[in-house]
């Protein structure tokens, strides 16, 4: 099975020329449709020991992981953000993901406590997700829509929140011709 790159949305991108289109009916995703996806955005990926699809950035990663069995299998794109929190900020943390989780769909974010060894106090690392069943087939257009939007609100999430509380975000690094 494959993509039809026209199916990809661009968010205010060149529109790409049309090309055939994928399986009329419904699919069961995998890993290797998952790669197709990510080969087309143009998204660097690794597969980590576990057997699961990750993309990195510099402040975060996004995994892409199938879960369960037959018509309960579900398909889920998981982001770890690596910037460390203080506990004792955890209330205005809470306050500021409550906020984003009201007001959009995904990522649903949620506090995890990151222990580090050696450091005196745990600190917090917020993990968003977004998962579709997928055991029964879906539509591939409403598959690979979906997966493209949650990546991009992945990183927006980032910028959002680094918005909220005056964090420094990193810019993007220049081709080496522009340096």
């Amino acid at each position: 099975m494959t993509i039809d790159p026209s199916s990809i949305p661009n968010f205010g991108g060149q529109p790409k020329p049309q090309q055939a289109a994928g399986p009329a009916g419904p699919v069961v995703p995998d890993q290797d449709l998952v790669k197709q996806l990510l080969d087309q955005m143009e998204l660097k990926y690794v597969v980590d020991d576990e057997g699961d699809l990750a993309a990195p950035w510099e402040d975060f990663r996004t995994y892409f992981m199938f879960r369960g069995e037959n018509e309960q299998q579900v398909f889920s794109v998981r982001t770890f953000y690596d910037r460390p929190h203080a506990v004792t900020e955890k209330a205005k943390i809470l306050d500021a993901i409550d906020d984003w989780n009201r007001r959009t769909l995904w990522p649903k974010v949620y506090t995890h406590l990151h222990e580090e060894e050696g450091a005196d106090l745990p600190t917090i690392r917020l993990i968003g997700e977004a998962q579709m069943l997928i055991g029964t087939g879906v539509s591939l257009e409403h598959f690979v829509s979906s997966t493209v939007s949650w990546v991009r609100a992945s990183i927006e999430f980032d910028k959002w929140l680094a918005e909220q509380f005056g964090l420094a975000v990193k810019e993007e690094e220049k081709p080496a011709d522009e340096a």
